[in-house]
């Protein structure tokens, strides 16, 4: 699709008028005439403003020009995955996995390689393919090329420290020590857990990611333990395989 078509659809798709589209990022309303007849295009300031109103990337806006990849893990990039800067604004060159809220999430590369080999081991890919071909994408990718100037000299790393400690300190029945904390989206962690009374909750932002892990009973069983944190609190659940029977073992407000 091009330019006009595609900003035909997202405004018609949202319900506005062009006036009503035009005041929304400052524009007159002959402007979007002529962008929806393939006259011009907006400008870049403008296609900022479209991306966060519409809510996808710059790159869609524009037909899809280039293949986008994660520049920290090399995942193909989808307007649903793509991460998002401090203020808001969708970052094109990173997953949500890698970069969340302006904060980098990895700062080790064979941090990053164990986590991706276990997702595509479920693809098809052997471990030590999938390990054999990270170890030659990773420092092709921009954010490991520059590492040392986007960096944060480790403080993040510091922060995931302070977090496992603090759960281990709970010593949660059944569960073992914590040793490491990923950074998972919260569309799919976002279990609902039955309240007293019948009622069920959800407790996370599908959109925000967080900081979590899955672990195994020390004694066994068919319910995994499942970590979710971050600066806020500390949620600590059970449930069996594919997230169901989700039950809520602690929140704690930190």
């Amino acid at each position: 699709m091009n330019t006009k078509d595609i900003l035909y659809e997202l405004r018609t798709k949202m319900g506005l008028s062009q006036d009503e589209l035009a005041e929304k990022v400052f524009v007159t309303r002959q402007a979007v005439s002529r962008w929806e007849t393939g006259e011009t295009v907006p400008g870049t300031e403008t296609l900022k403003l479209l991306s966060n109103l519409f809510n996808v990337s710059i790159n869609t806006l524009l037909g899809q020009p280039r293949q986008l990849f994660c520049q920290c893990c090399g995942m193909p990039l989808e307007d649903e995955i793509i991460s998002r800067n401090g203020d808001g604004t969708l970052n094109e060159d990173y997953c949500k996995w890698c970069y969340a809220d302006g904060t980098y999430t990895y700062s080790n590369m064979d941090d990053l390689i164990e986590v991706s080999v276990k997702h595509m081991a479920k693809d098809g890919f052997t471990e030590e393919q999938a390990r054999a071909y990270m170890k030659q994408r990773l420092p092709e990718l921009d954010y490991w090329k520059r590492y040392k100037e986007l960096g944060d000299n480790g403080e993040f790393d510091r922060f995931k420290k302070q977090l496992i400690d603090e759960i281990n300190a709970l010593h949660i029945e059944g569960m073992p020590e914590l040793k490491s904390l990923n950074a998972l989206v919260g569309g799919y962690v976002n279990l609902e857990y039955p309240l007293p009374g019948g009622a069920r909750a959800k407790f996370l932002d599908d959109g925000t990611t967080y900081l979590g892990n899955q672990l195994e009973p020390e004694f066994g069983g068919d319910r995994c333990f499942g970590v979710l944190a971050n600066m806020d609190f500390i949620l600590i659940c059970t449930y069996t395989g594919g997230g169901e029977n989700p039950e809520l073992v602690l929140y704690k407000k930190r």
